[in-house]
């Protein structure tokens, strides 16, 4: 490595051994973090980040392979390798696992009905690891697949990083909430971890979605992090599984 990214490795260094190939992905997600490279953008091929950290061109595959297959870099044959970015169609899918039961993919359509400054509850602040209290954004919007309501989901943001965030904002809903983060206000989901159950409908929910009080729903908790492992949104979506299923590839 260089003079400049061994004082920074230095710096940030722990007990715990880190393969030389882990320490590069850090410091390519540092340099995502930064801004250095933007969502879409192609990243210097492998040999002049072979060049740019001193080391060889197959350690610097193994942490693109990596950060590959954590969906923050996209490999393009003949191309390069490029930010992943929200804006593409595909990456939609792979934070709703929700699927029509004829298949196919359903034209879907994000309808907001409010987005308003909250205090964090115990629930929300454990989640967004703020304090109980501290000011959150909380949007509540209806997801229709193809005209019919589905999924009625409450998120909770930060609302130091989605100022000015509004319900105007958030109409014109042909694009999904997490590319108009990205774009408008910098923050680009990496990965959730979600936890799901079976609920009754309450009465407000089911008029939303157009069943039954009582009737079974599945809800889905879910807390989103960007780069760093930092969380930035928690939501709690319910979905109505008449229509449609929920979906995980596992392997």
């Amino acid at each position: 490595m260089t003079r400049e990214a061994s004082r920074s490795a230095n710096r940030t260094s722990s007990p715990t051994f880190s393969p030389l190939y882990r320490q590069i992905k850090d410091f390519l997600i540092s340099s995502l973090e930064a801004g250095e490279w933007g969502p879409g953008d192609a990243i210097p091929s492998e040999g002049e980040l072979a060049a740019r950290f001193n080391v060889s061109q197959g350690t610097v595959r193994k942490a693109i392979d990596e950060m590959a297959a954590e969906n923050m870099l996209v490999r393009r044959q003949g191309k390069g390798t490029f930010v992943s970015t929200h804006s593409d169609p595909r990456s939609f899918y792979r934070f709703l696992r929700l699927v029509p039961d004829a298949g196919g993919v359903a034209h879907t359509v994000s309808d907001p009905l409010s987005c308003v400054i909250r205090e964090a509850t115990v629930e929300v602040a454990t989640a967004l690891g703020v304090t109980v209290g501290e000011r959150v954004v909380c949007v509540e919007r209806l997801l229709r697949f193809g005209g019919e309501p589905v999924v009625f989901d409450q998120i909770y943001l930060l609302a130091d990083q989605f100022e000015g965030l509004s319900i105007e904002r958030l109409q014109g809903g042909e694009r999904s909430l997490y590319s108009l983060f990205e774009s408008e206000y910098g923050v680009r989901m990496i990965n959730a971890e979600e936890r799901l159950r079976a609920v009754p409908a309450d009465p407000y929910s089911a008029g939303l979605l157009g069943v039954k009080a009582g009737d079974p729903l599945l809800l889905v908790e879910r807390t989103a992090y960007t780069y760093g492992n930092k969380p930035v949104e928690w939501r709690r979506g319910l979905y109505c599984t008449r229509h449609h299923y929920y979906r995980n590839d596992l392997g």
